[in-house]
Order: structure tokens, then sequence, then C-alpha cells
């Protein structure tokens, strides 16, 4: 699939990153600011998914965001990450100048009302309640990220990691937040759609051409220095079964390791057919549900492994059960007919997402902001590149036993 894509810059720092899709009606914005839950101090957690929410908040020349969109037939979103926070919008194509003003209007004048403010921390505190205070095992990750990281902020959560940290934020720590962060040479701005490369440099330089640059550097962060022994822990909570959660430190999103180890996520737990179902759940019946995945972040990330274990088997013997297939990745190739079966996986995923003109230009953002736009158009080549003896060398780092961050979750 060839894919046409054209990038410039604007005077201010901001990115464009466009691709013309002629056979649709609608236009797809999405404006990626470089902030997220890792920009925060420890202090006040949470601060970048709750700016997310007041950024809906309206301003002073737009008191309402939403209803200019609906009279224009559009629709909008948004995103937080530990890396990244992104808002997009969808519109006819007729209308689509609407996100160009509303975008540039509340990159720079957001009001930060005292009632306005006050709403969105409670709706903030009654989402945190919600994932983590009330949801079965819903503090597992909080607990995770607290054992596997001890430097870098990848160890708490977008939500927070109190709810005080939400509560108790000044509003001028927000504000200070916001100045910081929201600027044109820390945003990238995508735009799918009908719509012409020429068309989108004018609009951007009519609305976002005046907001002066903020001569904006990434902050350095502490790099999370290397494990080398496991840790584990055992916590107990009113839930309905045992789990077991297992971590590994990789690298981040620009890693060699990182294709890799999303590969061996797939091996060990690509659906139905992956090893740790078919073994683990269908033929040994040792858990009721087992999944591995990479957190995907843009530093060192980590590889998990989250799972339910059978009610009449202990822990330690399903541990162990899982030990046994991260040894077999380290001491034996998978076949060849295995691992194309993951390639083909992937190749037809990245098909799927770039079909549909929102996913494909949150991906060109996220791409275009990393620097790393190549490697996106060509990232079905990138796994398919991935050797069995690469998966082999990658796995033995991963899997080391003093890498491994393991927690016990049981039932009272």
């Amino acid at each position: 699939m060839i894919i046409m894509v054209n990038e410039t810059t604007l005077s201010n720092g901001l990115r464009i990153v466009h691709s013309y899709k002629g056979d649709s009606q609608m236009v797809y914005v999405n404006l990626l600011y470089g902030v997220g839950a890792r920009n925060e101090s420890a202090e006040y957690t949470g601060i970048a998914h709750l700016l997310e929410h007041l950024m809906f908040e309206g301003t002073k020349s737009i008191p309402s965001f939403d209803e200019p969109l609906e009279k224009a037939g559009g629709e909008n979103n948004a995103y937080t990450t530990n890396d990244v926070t992104c808002y997009y919008i969808s519109l006819p194509k007729q209308n689509a100048e609407l996100a160009f003003w509303l975008e540039s209007d509340r990159m720079c004048n957001i009001a930060f009302g005292k009632e306005k403010v006050a709403v969105q921390k409670q709706v903030v505190i009654e989402e945190f309640k919600q994932t983590t205070l009330n949801k079965p095992y819903g503090d597992a990750s909080h607990i995770l990220r607290d054992m596997a990281y001890k430097k870098h902020p990848y160890r708490w959560s977008t939500i927070g990691r109190k709810i005080s940290h939400i509560s108790d934020v000044p509003t001028s720590v927000l504000r200070n937040f916001y100045r910081r962060f929201y600027a044109p040479d820390n945003a990238v701005l995508s735009v799918v759609g009908n719509i012409s490369f020429e068309q989108v440099v004018e609009w951007s330089n009519k609305w976002f051409g005046d907001i002066p640059a903020m001569g904006f550097k990434q902050p350095l962060l502490p790099v999370e220095p290397r494990q080398v022994r496991m840790r584990r822990k055992t916590v107990y909570r009113d839930v309905p079964q045992n789990a077991l959660y297992m971590g590994f430190h990789m690298g981040g999103r620009l890693g060699n390791d990182y294709y890799p180890c999303d590969v061996i996520s797939d091996v060990l737990s690509n659906g139905y057919s992956g090893r740790l179902m078919q073994r683990l759940v269908k033929d040994k019946k040792l858990f009721t549900k087992i999944d591995a995945f990479i957190s995907g972040c843009e530093d060192a990330g980590m590889f998990w492994i989250y799972s339910r274990v059978s009610p009449d088997v202990s822990v330690e013997e399903a541990e162990k059960a899982i030990w046994h297939e991260l040894d077999l990745l380290k001491d034996e190739l998978v076949p060849e007919d295995e691992l194309e079966k993951v390639r083909n996986r992937f190749e037809s995923e990245y098909t799927f997402r770039n079909i549909g003109g929102e996913n494909f230009g949150n991906n060109l953002a996220l791409a275009c902001w990393r620097g790393n736009l190549d490697s996106h158009l060509r990232e079905p080549e990138l796994y398919r590149a991935v050797t069995a003896e690469g998966l082999r060398a990658a796995a033995k780092e991963l899997f080391r036993r003093g890498n491994a961050t393991v927690l016990y979750y049981l039932k009272k």
C-alpha cells in the first residue's frame, strides 16, 4: 500500500503532516502535544489528564467548544498517555476550517475559571474511583508501575497516584503546566482526508501562525537503572480469584528491541492461537485468562503478562508454568510458520489501522512527533525483518530472572 505524506513546519515550530484521501468526504484533524504524565512532578500527578478535561471547557472567545462542532456535523475527543496528549476532530470537508480555528484558540486561550476547574477535578476524581478504587483488580497496574520503576516517572499512571493530587492541585500549577507545554513548538498538527496540502498550509498559517513559539525543549527525564534483581510482592484484595502479574523491562518505542519484543508478545498471546492460551489455558487449564503485551512507551517500556489463575491451582505452580514458556523462547527458535503467522497479522492490522482517516491521522501525528515518520510508513517491513534468531536474542535479555517484577494478587 502506497501512502503519500506531506510535511512542513511553520516559523513558530508547529509541525504539520498531511495525507490526502480523495475517496472520503471527511477531514480528520489531530493536534498532538508532546506532554503526558511523565512530565508531571511527583507532588501533583494526574494533571496532564486533568488539563485534557479542561481543554473542553471553552475559552473567553469560544465559551462552548462542542456547540460549533455539532452544528457543523463534527465530532471530537481526546486522550492522554504517559507520553503525549492528543485532541482529534472529524468534520465534513466543507467545514474543515472550523477545526483549525477551534484548536488554535484553545492552544493559547484556556481561561481556568474557578467553577470549571472544580467541576473537572470532581469528574477526574470519580474516574479515579471507578477505574482504581471500586473496580476489581483496579489498583494492580498502580502497584506494578511502582514496583517496576524506581526513577522514571512512568511509575505513575495517567490517572495519577492519589486522589489528593487532583483535589489539592492549585490552579496556578495547572496554568503553568499549560503555558509550558501547550505551545506550537511542542505540537504536531496532522490532517488527513479530502483536503489539499496547500489548503492545510494556508489555514495553518492563518490560524496558528501568529501564536508565538515558547522556545520549548523537552525536559530531561531520569533514566531508569537496569534491573538486576527480581522484585516480588503479594497483596490481598476482595476479588473473585487469584491473579498473577509479571513484568519485564524493555527498550522504548525507538529501541532496537521494540519490534522483536512486540512479536514475542504475539507469539505468546496471539488470541486463541497464542502459546499461553493454547498450552496454559486450554490444555493444562492452569489459568482462566492470560495475556501478554508491551506498554509501547516512548522511553524504556515494559513487557507485561496479566493472568487469572484457575481456582484449584496455586499461584506458585502457575508462575512456574509461565517461566517454562518464557525459557523455551530463550532456548529454542520459533518455527518459521508460527513466525510467519504473526508477521501476517501485523501486516493486516497495519493495513486496517491506516484505512480509517481518524486512526491514520493519529498514527501520523505520533510518528511525526517521534521524528520517525519513515519507520511508521515502513512498519510492515520492520516486522517482517524480525527473525527467529532475533527473537531468541531478545528473549534472552528480556526474560532474565533479574529483570522480572512479579505480583501475586490474591483473594482474601
